[in-house]
């Protein structure tokens, strides 16, 4: 479960630092679904943990569109 937080925010560190390319955050977006739909898939919820990773892959999905939108408003 760590390593699937910990690689969710390298996932939104690397997105941010990359620049202004919207293709390293549709690549992280695209990844951030990926990640939800496995964690959808397991099996029980592993004490509590499959619901919160749940929750931060959600927050994380929101940060990276939010991050979208920002930039493509900044273009205009």
């Amino acid at each position: 479960m760590k390593k699937l937080v910990l690689g969710i925010a390298m996932i939104m560190v690397t997105a941010g630092i990359s620049g202004a390319g919207q293709g390293n955050m549709q690549d992280a977006l695209k990844s951030l679904r990926e990640a939800r739909a496995s964690l959808e898939k397991a099996e029980d919820n592993k004490g509590g943990h499959k619901d919160k990773a749940l929750d931060l892959v959600d927050k994380a999905i929101a940060q990276v569109q939010a991050g979208i939108e920002f930039a493509a408003d900044k273009k205009h």
